[in-house]
């Protein structure tokens, strides 16, 4: 059970990572499922895509050259990536998904800066964060949903009934002090 609060934590933690928010999304995916990452460069006349995998960007899923077409998939993504697209705007869909493919991903394009002599990196559009449904996981999120509306409405009930017996109270202090008042007059 506490690993499905710590994936829980770690994904509300990306969420709120600003470098996530720029042009990403959230895409959730049964294990077994597939998931489509529509990568567009920002700026045109790139030469090389790369799909990143990692908060740091720091696994390789796919190296993609645009001139000519050649293609390098890693290891772990063999026999389950399919691109579609012309370069550079390329849909990669990633079949039989695993707890393993859980991240985000990046679309990180190149273009080979004659000045500087270097490849200059820049993020297209398309990155997704990918989080994996598992059963325990989707049980787990729904027992704290629930848990968390039931507090609010008990939380709810509480302010109401203490509203309604400070006004009750008040009035009866009033009706009282008035009643007690006239009784002293006479």
């Amino acid at each position: 059970m506490s690993a499905v609060w710590l994936k829980l934590i770690t994904l509300l933690t990306i969420l709120s990572c600003p470098a996530l928010s720029v042009s990403s999304e959230v895409v959730w995916r049964a294990l077994g499922e597939a998931v489509t990452i529509q990568c567009r460069p920002s700026k045109p006349d790139q030469e090389y895509l790369s799909l990143k995998k990692g908060l740091s960007e720091e696994h390789d899923v796919l190296y993609k050259e645009g001139n000519p077409e050649k293609n390098t998939i890693y290891k772990e993504f063999m026999g389950r990536l399919q691109l579609n697209g012309v370069f550079p705007n390329v849909d990669i869909l990633i079949k039989n998904l695993t707890s393993n493919d859980t991240g985000p991903y990046w679309c990180v394009y190149k273009k080979f800066d004659l000045v500087s002599s270097k490849n200059l990196e820049m993020k297209g559009t398309g990155s997704v964060l990918l989080q994996n449904v598992e059963s325990e996981f989707c049980y787990s999120l729904c027992v704290f949903v629930c848990v968390c509306v039931c507090v609010c409405v008990c939380v709810c009930v509480c302010v109401c009934v203490c509203v309604c017996v400070c006004i009750h109270t008040h009035i009866y202090i009033i009706i009282w002090s008035s009643v007690c008042g006239a009784v002293e007059l006479n």
